[in-house]
């Protein structure tokens, strides 16, 4: 490992020699390569030299042991050192581990309401909502594509993009089924009602992230519903894209123009693509060997709101959080960190 990360350090200073160079401006192309690269390597580089350094001072340690003047003070100092060193190393193997690609980009979640009902309808709404606060809650923005709702205020389906920095690596551990127990507001006798929602969320991709042949794909249009004036009425700016050797239908209604909203929909359609090729792989990787976190499957029951008894468990890893009002209500970091942990202590294990 030492020697790994003593190449990405000479790899981090050639870098850093190269930015240091005004000549190397002359070419802003060549200017942001360097500068993406070197923001990538840098924590890295600079655990690993915070490393070296307390492994310096725990050798100086080490040296003045044999002097009984100082053996006491290097003692405390040579365990200390020993501590640092071994966290160090831990977080240093953690940065080592393969980088998600997706990681930084956007992200389309879609709700879709399962068992339950209208109940269950509501409780896709909340999630919504839950989501939506969360991303609020890290600067980013949230954008609807497109929605279909219940009278009573629930949803059937949604399907939103959340657009922030560092998107997929928060919410990638969502997706599968969301389990709510609780009293319903449409239930009179006060019973406690089990209903399910299922989550999938998917890295935005463009279209040229993944191979779309044009004659494969199929556009309707037609005129939105829901609000939006007199130009929903008059227009046909929705757009429903087909793609016939799936079979998958992706709609977009929620911007003004039909353009727009085929461009959405072709970062839908190429999402969903990209998702239904990577379910393929994880599949087939599950018949060896699967991540008890991993991204999420959509037919696993991954969580369970517990209004009664104000708890949030996810199944996954065991966690049981008694916070629920704040959970539903986008303070999701503490669960989200576990999962993380999880996964990174999961891909630990395989790498040893």
């Amino acid at each position: 490992m030492l020697d790994k990360l003593a190449a990405i350090e000479a790899k981090y200073s050639q870098i850093e020699a190269r930015l240091a160079v005004p000549e190397t401006y002359d070419d802003p192309e060549l200017v942001a390569k360097l500068n993406k690269e070197q923001t990538e390597l840098q924590p890295l580089v600079e655990t690993f030299r915070t490393y070296q350094r307390v492994k310096e001072a725990r050798d100086q340690a080490q040296q003045l042991l044999s002097d009984p003047e100082m053996k006491e003070l290097a003692q405390e100092e040579y365990h200390q050192a020993g501590q640092d060193m071994e966290r160090l190393e831990r977080e240093l193997q953690i940065l080592l581990l393969p980088k998600d690609p997706n990681d930084r980009k956007n992200v389309i979640l879609e709700i879709r309401a399962g068992v339950g009902g209208e109940e269950a309808a509501l409780f896709a709404h909340s999630l919504y909502r839950m989501y939506s606060m969360y991303a609020e809650s890290r600067g980013w923005k949230t954008e609807v594509d497109s929605v279909s709702e219940t009278e009573l205020g629930g949803i059937k389906e949604i399907s939103f993009t959340i657009e922030g920095d560092g998107a997929w690596s928060r919410l990638k551990y969502e997706s599968g089924v969301h389990r709510v127990q609780r009293v319903p507001e449409t239930e009179s006798g006060g019973r406690i009602h089990t209903s399910t929602a299922t989550v999938a969320v998917l890295p935005e991709m463009e279209a040229v992230d993944v191979q779309l042949n044009p004659a494969d794909i199929e556009m309707q249009v037609f005129r939105s519903s829901g609000a939006g004036g007199q130009h929903v009425n008059k227009t046909s700016s929705a757009v429903r894209l087909i793609h016939k050797p799936t079979g998958t239908v992706v709609e977009c209604q929620q911007e003004r123009s039909q353009f727009q909203n085929r461009d959405k929909a072709m970062r839908i359609l190429a999402s969903r693509l990209y998702e239904a090729e990577q379910e393929k792989i994880s599949s087939e990787y599950t018949q060896q060997r699967r991540s008890q976190v991993g991204t999420g499957m959509r037919n696993e029951r991954i969580r369970t709101y517990n209004f009664p008894q104000g708890r949030v468990t996810d199944h996954r890893i065991g966690l049981t959080l008694y916070k629920i009002d704040n959970v539903v209500n986008g303070d999701l970091d503490e669960i989200i960190d576990a999962l993380a942990a999880a996964d990174q202590a999961e891909r630990l294990k395989e790498q040893s």
